[in-house]
């Protein structure tokens, strides 16, 4: 299985660009609202513990066979970051899958950002040898619900630690599907 690296993806408004240890500041402040666990648990990190965080995303996976990729999401015209977008990439018998998640910062939510970002990395990914797309989503999280929607996921019967597992296909053969889901390849 190949590697894969986090390239900077533009969006209309947005730049996912590579996380990189000294976003961890500036994040920490975005990812500061406690709400933002509400469904999946834990407590916002300080600066400090983001930053050993990001130490350990940045190192990359201690499987050679993963790839974690990281960004954070920033919102160009306003030059400041609104959150973040991963996938871990691991092999599978039916080729690479990708296992994605978002989160923005309360002051940003509501304006299309997460739906924006999670459409460009699913793009992205469909145009690595990826095979599927995946996010485990709470039942009772509408909002993420609908990104994964937006970014053309479907939910599965597949439940995973109380989450619903929600599913893309991509990949090349699959670009006619892509473009009738709504969702236009850039050219």
């Amino acid at each position: 299985m190949s590697t894969f690296t986090p390239e900077a993806i533009a969006t209309a408004r947005l730049d996912l660009l590579p996380l990189r240890v000294a976003h961890a500041e500036e994040m920490a402040a975005v990812l500061s609202d406690p709400a933002l666990h509400a469904f999946i648990g834990g407590a916002p990190d300080a600066p400090q513990a983001l930053r050993a965080r990001y130490e350990r995303l940045t190192a990359g996976s201690p499987d050679p066979g993963v790839s974690w990729l990281n960004w954070v999401v920033r919102l160009r015209e306003e030059g400041c970051l609104a959150g973040t977008v991963q996938a871990t990439v691991a092999p599978s018998p039916q080729g690479a899958v990708a296992e994605i998640a978002w989160v923005v910062g309360t002051p940003w939510q509501g304006r299309g950002i997460a739906t924006e970002a999670a459409r460009g990395l699913v793009e992205w990914l469909g145009q690595r040898p990826v095979r599927e797309v995946l996010a485990h989503i709470h039942p009772e999280h509408r909002a993420s619900a609908a990104v994964a929607a937006a970014a053309g996921l479907a939910p599965t019967d597949v439940w995973h630690d109380g989450e619903l597992r929600w599913l893309r296909r991509v990949g090349s053969e699959l670009d006619g599907a892509r473009t009738n889901s709504g969702f236009q390849t850039g050219s």
